[in-house]
C-alpha cells in the first residue's frame, strides 16, 4: 500500500485551532491471542463497572415492576447503538491518541466552544453523585438491618458522604489512575456476576427466565404498535417517559461515559494512546504527563498491518466485555426483581436492593448481607466510574485546549486532575442535599440522552472528515450513529415535553376548572 502523499499537509488542514498532529508509526500490537487478549483489553472493564449500576440496579427493576418486560427492547437498543459510538470515539484514538471529546474541539466553531460546552454538560450529567446517595441507604440497611426512615436521613446522608470520601480515597493510588480503576473492576465484575447468577439460579423460576429474556428484544412491540393493537400515542401518555430515557441512557454507560472511553484506550497506551502519555496517580506513581497534542500515522502497509490487530482488540473489548456485560448484567438484575418484587410496587424512592434482600433472606439471614454487598458494588463502581468520567473529562479540556494550565502545572496534567476532582467533591457533597437517589437518577438519565444525541452526530462528523478514508467507518457505522442520535435525540424531547407539561397542565387545568364553574353558576 503506498504512503499518503503529504501526511503533514493533510493534519495541517484537519486541525482545526488546535496545534496540528505530530507523525510517527503505529507501535507494534502484541500478537493476537487468548493470553494476550486478557493482557490488552481492560478499558471495557472499567466502563462495564461503572455502567452496570443505577440503571441495572434502580431503573431497570422500576421500569420492569412498574411496566412489565415490554419496555426492554429499548435497553437492547441502547447497549448496541452505544456500542457503535464507544467503537468510533475509540477508532479516533487508536489513530491519534487523543481523546474523541479532543477530536470534538476541533470541529468549527472554535476549540474553546466545544470544550466549554462539554465540560458544562459534563458537569451538569455528573455532578451529583447519585449512585453514592444510592450507596448510603445499602450501607444502612447492611448496618442496621432495615430500611432507613425520614428520621434516619441523616445517618444515610454520612454514609453516603463516606461512600464519597472512600472514591476519592481510591482515586489517589495505583500508578496511573486507568490501571487502578481496570484492578478494581475486574475485581467488583466477577463478585457481581457470580453472586447475580448464583441467586438468579436459587430464586427465579424458569418461566420467569423466558418471559424476560424475550422482553429484551422488540419484535413483538414492532408489531403491536403497527398492527393497531398498541397506539402509540396513548403509549407516550400512559408511560413514565423520564424512567424510559434514564433506562435508554443509563442500559449501556449513559453519555459522557461513552467518550470517556476513549480517554482510557489513550491511558492503556493502545495504538497511538502509547505515544501521547497518562494520568498518573497522586500517591505511588511515577511522574505521568500527556501531551496537549496527539500523534497520528502515516497510511502504509505496515502500519494498516497494526492497525487492523489494534482493532480486532478494540472490538473484543467492547463487543465481548463490554456490550455483553451491559446485556447480561440488566438481565440478571432484572430477571431476579421480577421475581421477587411483586408487580405495580411503587419503586419510587425505594431501595431495590433492600427488597431483594429481604425476599432472599427468608431462604438464609446471610442472603440480606449478600445481597446488599452485591448492591453496594454495583452502586460504587459506578459512582467511582463517574467520578473519575467527570474529572477526566474536565481535565483532558483544560489540558488541550489552555497551554496556560500546561504551563501553570510544569507539564503535570495530575495535578490538574485533583484540584478538579476537589472542586467536584465540595461540590458533590452539597448537590447529593438536592433530592432523593431515584429524582437525581433520572436527571442524570435526561442530560445523558442529550448528551448522546449530540456527540453521536459529532463523531460521524470527525471520523469521516479527520480521518484518512482507509480509516474511516463503513456506510453502515455511518448509519447506526445517524440512528443513535435520532434515538436518543426523540427521548430527549419526549423527556423535556414531559417535564413541561407537569408545569403547564396543572395551571391551565385550574383556570378550565374556574371557567367551567362560572359557566354553570351563569347557568
Amino acid at each position: 500500500m503506498a504512503e499518503t502523499p503529504s501526511p503533514a499537509v493533510y493534519e495541517k488542514r484537519h486541525a482545526g485551532d488546535l496545534p496540528p498532529w505530530r507523525v510517527a508509526d503505529l507501535p507494534e500490537p502484541l500478537p493476537f491471542n487468548v493470553k494476550n487478549l486478557f493482557r490488552t483489553i481492560g478499558p471495557g472493564a472499567i466502563l462495564l463497572a461503572s455502567s452496570i449500576g443505577g440503571g441495572e440496579w434502580l431503573v431497570g427493576p422500576a421500569a420492569a415492576v412498574k411496566h412489565g418486560m415490554s419496555v426492554f427492547w429499548i435497553a437492547t437498543t441502547a447497549i448496541i447503538l452505544q456500542m457503535v459510538l464507544n467503537l468510533e470515539g475509540i477508532r479516533y484514538t487508536l489513530y491519534t491518541g487523543e481523546p474523541i471529546v479532543t477530536g470534538i474541539m476541533r470541529l468549527r466553531p472554535s476549540s474553546r466552544f466545544w470544550g466549554w460546552l462539554y465540560s458544562l454538560m459534563t458537569i451538569a450529567q455528573l455532578g451529583v453523585p447519585a449512585l453514592a446517595a444510592s450507596c448510603g441507604p445499602v450501607i444502612f440497611a447492611g448496618l442496621f438491618h432495615r430500611t432507613g426512615l425520614a428520621s434516619d436521613s441523616g445517618t444515610v446522608l454520612i454514609f453516603t458522604y463516606l461512600t464519597i470520601a472512600l472514591g476519592v480515597a481510591l482515586l489517589c493510588f495505583g500508578g496511573t489512575i486507568e490501571l487502578m480503576l481496570e484492578r478494581l473492576s475486574w475485581g467488583m465484575i466477577a463478585y457481581i456476576f457470580v453472586f447475580l447468577t448464583l441467586a438468579n439460579v436459587m430464586f427465579v423460576p424458569w418461566s420467569n427466565w423466558v418471559a424476560v429474556f424475550w422482553g429484551f428484544f422488540p419484535v413483538h412491540n414492532i408489531i403491536a404498535v403497527f398492527s393497531g393493537s398498541v397506539s402509540l400515542t396513548k403509549w407516550i401518555e400512559t408511560t413514565d417517559l423520564l424512567l424510559l430515557g434514564t433506562l435508554a441512557a443509563t442500559a449501556g454507560a449513559g453519555g459522557i461515559g461513552n467518550l470517556t472511553i476513549s480517554n482510557w484506550f489513550r491511558d492503556k497506551g493502545m495504538g497511538m494512546g502509547s505515544l501521547v502519555g497518562s494520568i498518573g496517580t497522586a500517591v505511588g506513581s511515577e511522574q505521568h504527563t500527556v501531551a496537549g497534542t496527539g500523534v497520528v500515522f502515516p497510511i502504509t502497509t505496515e502500519n494498516m498491518r497494526r492497525w487492523k490487530t489494534w482493532w480486532t482488540y478494540a472490538k473484543a473489548d467492547q463487543i465481548w466485555l463490554w456490550a455483553l456485560g451491559c446485556f447480561l448484567g440488566m438481565f440478571l438484575n432484572v430477571n431476579l426483581a421480577t421475581a421477587l418484587i411483586p408487580p405495580g410496587t411503587n419503586m419510587e424512592g425505594l431501595n431495590t436492593g433492600t427488597q431483594q434482600a429481604a425476599a432472599m433472606s427468608g431462604l438464609w439471614s446471610g442472603f440480606w448481607y449478600l445481597a446488599l454487598l452485591n448492591g453496594f458494588w454495583i452502586l460504587f463502581s459506578t459512582h467511582l466510574g463517574n467520578t473519575d468520567v467527570m474529572v477526566r473529562t474536565v481535565t483532558d479540556i483544560w489540558w488541550v485546549a489552555s497551554e496556560k494550565v500546561r504551563e501553570r502545572t510544569k507539564g503535570q496534567i495530575s495535578r490538574v486532575y485533583y484540584f478538579v476532582l476537589l472542586l467536584a467533591t465540595i461540590w458533590g457533597c452539597i448537590a447529593v442535599l438536592s433530592g432523593e437517589a431515584m429524582s437525581l437518577f433520572k436527571f442524570l438519565g435526561f442530560m445523558a440522552n442529550l448528551v448522546l444525541a449530540i456527540s453521536s452526530v459529532q463523531v460521524l462528523i470527525v471520523n469521516t472528515t479527520l480521518l484518512p478514508k482507509e480509516l474511516r467507518p463503513s456506510k453502515i457505522r455511518c448509519g447506526l450513529l445517524v440512528i443513535c442520535a435520532l434515538f436518543y435525540g426523540v427521548f430527549f424531547v419526549l423527556m423535556a415535553g414531559n417535564e413541561v407539561r407537569k408545569f403547564v397542565t396543572p395551571p391551565v387545568a385550574k383556570q378550565a376548572a374556574v371557567v367551567l364553574a362560572c359557566e354553570r353558576n351563569v347557568g
